[in-house]
């Protein structure tokens, strides 16, 4: 089957460079024609340095070339993913559409995987998520992630066809958690970078993404996700990976919290819609989640690093 992968930046871009090396005809599609001409004339994306795009990656702003693809991989952000399907309404049908990116979309509440589905009723909708970095993807360094799909038999074609020997894809049809796990631990690095950016400490950031992981299970399993879910690579994993290195975009954006400086209003950092509709789904189905709130708060400006730390240390003692 034919690859595509809508969305030239870091990640949509290693994808397309692992797939390829190993031997796929991959096609990348970027929405701003220059960079696309960059890119094929100089074989290089600034927004992955260090890595040479393989001849068999065809580069193009043009959607018909993209959708000539039979599985589709979507790496474009989360709160951008409904404009792009609801533009190409007529080009999904009988597609293969695996969203890529991890957040909730602001407006409508719901994750990349129901956003396809409402939108491509007749397009298999998946999701691909887990611990990952575009720069160790595309160095071809190990990496496992989640493969989501409701149809299994459908899942595991792509399973097969998006493993390659250095990405590792486990199954699961648990979509709904598969999508929250890599929304959530968003908003839960968020809160790890303003951690060790104010200079609490890594005890305090141990104990940060202890108490937030059941904060991620409680609201994904009120939404309807299976709770072991969010203990493999999608939840935990993920979590681990983006609380702990500064190459996560939100962990990064948090340390500048902490730090009280400004940060690159170019980065996209999906943490931060996502906490902001966290907040909302929290308060309208009477769910308790302090630190998703806090953080919410933190990035609306409407508490500061020592607030917010006082309102999650003044909670009453309970048992764990």
């Amino acid at each position: 089957m034919k690859i595509g992968v809508a969305g030239g930046g870091a990640f949509g871009t290693a994808l397309g460079v692992a797939l390829a090396l190993d031997g796929n005809d991959i096609t990348l599609w970027a929405r701003n024609p220059a960079s696309v001409q960059v890119m094929r004339d100089d074989r290089i994306n600034p927004k992955l340095p260090g890595v040479t795009l393989p001849q068999n990656m065809v580069c193009t702003a043009d959607t018909d070339v993209l959708f000539a693809a039979d599985i589709i991989l979507l790496a474009i952000p989360a709160q951008t993913l409904h404009a792009f399907l609801q533009g190409h309404i007529a080009q999904l049908a009988g597609k293969h559409l695996v969203a890529c990116c991890k957040g909730i979309d602001l407006t409508r509440m719901t994750g990349p995987a129901t956003t396809i589905a409402a939108l491509a009723p007749d397009a298999t909708a998946a999701v691909l998520t887990g611990p990952s970095f575009a720069a160790d993807i595309s160095r071809g360094l190990p990496t496992a992630l989640t493969l989501a799909c409701a149809d299994d038999a459908m899942g595991e074609m792509l399973q097969v066809a998006l493993s390659t020997s250095a990405l590792r894809l486990y199954r699961s049809t648990d979509t709904v958690g598969a999508e929250l796990g890599g929304a959530l631990k968003n908003v839960m690095a968020i809160a790890a970078g303003v951690t060790i950016g104010a200079g609490l400490g890594d005890s305090a950031r141990a104990a940060l993404m202890t108490r937030g992981f059941p904060e991620m299970q409680r609201l994904a399993m009120a939404l309807g996700a299976v709770p072991e879910t969010l203990l493999g690579l999608s939840g935990f994993g993920d979590l681990v990976l983006t609380c702990t290195s500064d190459q996560s975009r939100n962990y990064r954006y948090g340390l500048a919290l902490g730090r009280g400086q400004s940060f690159d209003g170019a980065t996209t950092v999906e943490g931060a819609a996502t906490a902001q509709a966290v907040r909302k789904l929290a308060r309208d189905m009477d769910i308790d989640l302090p630190i998703c709130t806090v953080v919410a708060d933190l990035v609306d400006g409407k508490t500061d690093v020592a607030a917010a730390l006082n309102a999650l240390l003044s909670r009453p003692l309970k048992e764990e």
